[in-house]
Formats: structure tokens, C-alpha cells, sequence
């Protein structure tokens, strides 16, 4: 199958270069011309696990390739995603100029029937939208499908071509059709495609990445409470995850959730909710509480240290949102470095992938360290902000003999309070006893 990809970021490059391991025919598109040419030289302009191996094999066969040229793409394909970006508009909800730009010019240079796949994370009606751009500029036959994507940084690769499911909102036999052959070969373990309406499908999205903020803001206002009652979080996590109608995953407390999906697909689904005059009151408390969360580290520190922390320097470990990513979007490590340097500190960080997207946030405004130990040396404390497995077994003796004073503030609990505290660290975690 013939397949244009519309837009090169982080579901464009791994949904197309996916496909083309299947065995299609993928050209990406995209306007940045630095972008693809770094692309067309075998450079990828971002950091996931596996993911710059499997495009240069891809290209290497022949099966993948990268241009700005959208008609000679969109032209050639039987399947059209848009990919493209969906920022956050002023009042919450997403901005579909982009997409709808793309749907605009697809219609224009489309020469054969074709499948227009909605790929981008889109509010409930964008089909019917992206269904009427095209029909503005074209009589030839296309249907529009809802196809969200469900990719996890830092795993997305698997997470692509071994789905939990693949959701797909359609309104045609003969797109269904087309639809199922293309992700036949990524469920043949029998893990479903469910298929249903656009609009089914545009909320599903929404409503999957909202529950799974709700629950970690759940757990943040548990931690919470436990640090008042005297309780340990790691316990009561563990009752409750131990529930077969709950389960484990993300149970975990910390300094907040970030990235390019929880915070926007949250007000998004909000401000699409005023839109049918209906207010999501648990949503505007799920943001409350993650607002609050990413300020917990820096308010317990200036309470340490005294109600001030002018002149303080600080080591900071993890600056990603997640692990396995170089994605600062929405990163807590942003809003507690701001704090602290707000509050007269200075601040040297180290992180695994991530320190060229820092430098676009922070640039010159705080040290970057090229390894987790430099960011110690006569700090007066260290702040745990991403939970990378390279932190999890530091040498604490070596630790201590670098920092000015060995306090730690625990923004993952990625270290046993006890132990650490026997090995002579003043500790502070998220809601442990």
C-alpha cells in the first residue's frame, strides 16, 4: 500500500516508519526543510529507543522516504495521515489550523479515491471538518477516518506494533475495509481493532488520556494525605494497585505528569465540554491538583532551608517529562527549576538525552552536567525530578563526599527512605513515611 504521512514529529516519524517495516510504500511530508534533510541524511530529530535504527533500515530498502513535496506525495498515495500539530488555543481547546491547512491541500492534490486518516489528537467533530476542506477543493471519491494514536514515549516503537488495541472511527465499508488490511499485520495476536464512529472514536482519545491523568493526580492528593495522617504512599499504592478493578499503572505519585498529551488533551476535552455547555468539575480538579504538585518540591525545600533559598545551589537529576525521552514539554523539571531560581538559587542539571531541549527552555540560565555526579559538587541539595533507571543505584558515599550538605528531595521515590536515611542523607519524598 501506498501511504503519505503529513507531518514528521513524534507520530508522524513513528506511525510512517512503522508502516514501512510492514512492508508499504511511506513517504512523510513535511514544511521544515532542515528537518527533512536531517532525516534524508539518516539523522532523527528525536530521542526514542530503537527509533533511528528502524528508519535507516527502512530507507536503506527502499520503503521509506522523507520530502516537502506534499502533492507528488498525496498524489501517489492510497492513504493520506495527517500528523500534523494541534497546539493549545487561549481558551484550552485545540487549534486544528494545521489540520485543516493539510486537509485543504490534500483535497487539492488528490488524483485517486483515498483514505484521509485523522492521526493527529482532534477534538469530537474534526472529521466532519476535515471532510468539508477537502470537498471544497475536489470531486473525487475519499473518506475521512478517525485512527488515534496511543503511543507512550520511550516506548512507543512496541507500542505501535504491538497495540493494545487500534481504535478506528469510520463511516464507510469501503474505508473499514482499507483500514483493517493496513493494520492487520500489527494484531495478529489477536489484540482488537475496534471500529466505530469519528466522533466515537475522536473522544476516545481524549477520554483515555484523561483518565490516566486522573488517576495520577488521584494518587498526588493521596500522597498528600498520607504526609498529614503519617502513612507511606509505596503502601497504600500497593493495596490498591493489588485490586484486580484497578491495577498498578500510573499509580505512582510524584511532582506532577507533563508532555505533549496529558496536560492539553485534559483542557482540550474541558474546553470541548463548555462547548455543549457542560462543566467537567473532576477534570478542573485534576488540573489543580497537578498544578499544586509541581511547586510541592520547591515549597518543601524553602521550608527546609529556612523560608528562603537565596544563594542556595542546587543539583537537579532529570529534566525530560518522562524517561526515555528528550520531550521537556509541560516538563515538572521546568516549573521546579523556575522556582528555584525565582527564588534566588542556582541550579546545575544533568539529564541522559535531554539537556539540547533544555537549553531551548532554560539556555544559559542554569550549568548543565555531562554526567549525574558533576551536578553534585557543593550543592547544598540534590532534587530527584525524572526517574531514569541510571539514578536508581548511585554511589551514596560518593555523593556525599561531592554535596555541600546531603539533603534530597525525592520528586519520584526513586529511593528507599529508610536505607537512605541510615546512609546519613536528609531525605524528602512524595508522601512517604
Amino acid at each position: 500500500m501506498r501511504i503519505a504521512i503529513i507531518g514528521t514529529g513524534y507520530v508522524g516519524l513513528v506511525a510512517g516508519t512503522c508502516f514501512a517495516d510492514s512492508g508499504n510504500d511511506v513517504t512523510c511530508v513535511d514544511i521544515d526543510e532542515r528537518k527533512i534533510r536531517m532525516l534524508q541524511a539518516g539523522e532523527v530529530p528525536i530521542y526514542e529507543p530503537g527509533l533511528e535504527e528502524l528508519i535507516k533500515k527502512n530507507v536503506r530498502e527502499k520503503r521509506l522516504s522523507f520530502t516537502r513535496d506534499l502533492p507528488e506525495a498525496v498524489s501517489n498515495a492510497h492513504v493520506v495521515f495527517i500528523a500534523v500539530g494541534t497546539p493549545e488555543g487561549e481558551s484550552g481547546d485545540a487549534d486544528l489550523q494545521y489540520v485543516l491547512a493539510a486537509a485543504e491541500q490534500i483535497g487539492k492534490a488528490m488524483k485517486q479515491y483515498t483514505v484521509v486518516v485523522d492521526k493527529s489528537t482532534v477534538p469530537v467533530g474534526t472529521a466532519d471538518k476535515v471532510r468539508d476542506a477537502i470537498r471544497k477543493v475536489t470531486s473525487i471519491e475519499f473518506d475521512v477516518v478517525s485512527n488515534p494514536e496511543f503511543l507512550k514515549e520511550g516506548a512507543a516503537l512496541d507500542d505501535f506494533l504491538k497495540p493494545d488495541r487500534v481504535v478506528i472511527g469510520v463511516d464507510s465499508e469501503r474505508g473499514r475495509k482499507v483500514m483493517g488490511e493496513l493494520y492487520a499485520p500489527f494484531v495478529r495476536t489477536e489484540n482488537p481493532v475496534l471500529f466505530m464512529d469519528t466522533r466515537s472514536a475522536e473522544l476516545t482519545k481524549y477520554a483515555a488520556n484523561a483518565m490516566l491523568a486522573t488517576r495520577i493526580s488521584f494518587m498526588n492528593d493521596i500522597s498528600a494525605l498520607c504526609e498529614k495522617v503519617g502513612a507511606d504512599v509505596d503502601f497504600v499504592r500497593k493495596g490498591l494497585g493489588s485490586d484486580k478493578r484497578i491495577g498498578y499503572p500510573f499509580l505512582f505519585p510524584g511532582v506532577g505528569y507533563g508532555g505533549s498529551c496529558f496536560p492539553k488533551d485534559v483542557k482540550a476535552l474541558g474546553a470541548t465540554a463548555r462547548e455543549f455547555g457542560l462543566e467537567l468539575d473532576l477534570l478542573r480538579a485534576v488540573e489543580r491538583t497537578n498544578e499544586r504538585q509541581k511547586k510541592l518540591l520547591v515549597n518543601k525545600a524553602t521550608k527546609h532551608f529556612g523560608g528562603s533559598l537565596e544563594g542556595k545551589k542546587f543539583g537537579v537529576w532529570g529534566l525530560a517529562f518522562k524517561p526515555k525521552t528528550d520531550d521537556m514539554r509541560e516538563a515538572p523539571s521546568i516549573d521546579v527549576i523556575e522556582g528555584l531560581i525565582g527564588k534566588g538559587a542556582s541550579v546545575v542539571a544533568h539529564d541522559p538525552v535531554s539537556t539540547h531541549t533544555a537549553k531551548r527552555v532554560f539556555g544559559d540560565r542554569i550549568r548543565y552536567a555531562s554526567v549525574p555526579y558533576e551536578a553534585l559538587e557543593g550543592v547544598d541539595a540534590l532534587f530527584v525530578v525524572t526517574e531514569w533507571n541510571e539514578f536508581r543505584h548511585p554511589d551514596f558515599e560518593r555523593m556525599k563526599s561531592l554535596m555541600k550538605a546531603p539533603v534530597i528531595f525525592d520528586g519520584r521515590n526513586v529511593f528507599d527512605p529508610v536505607r537512605i536515611r541510615e546512609l546519613g542523607f536528609t531525605y524528602y519524598g512524595i508522601g512517604r513515611r
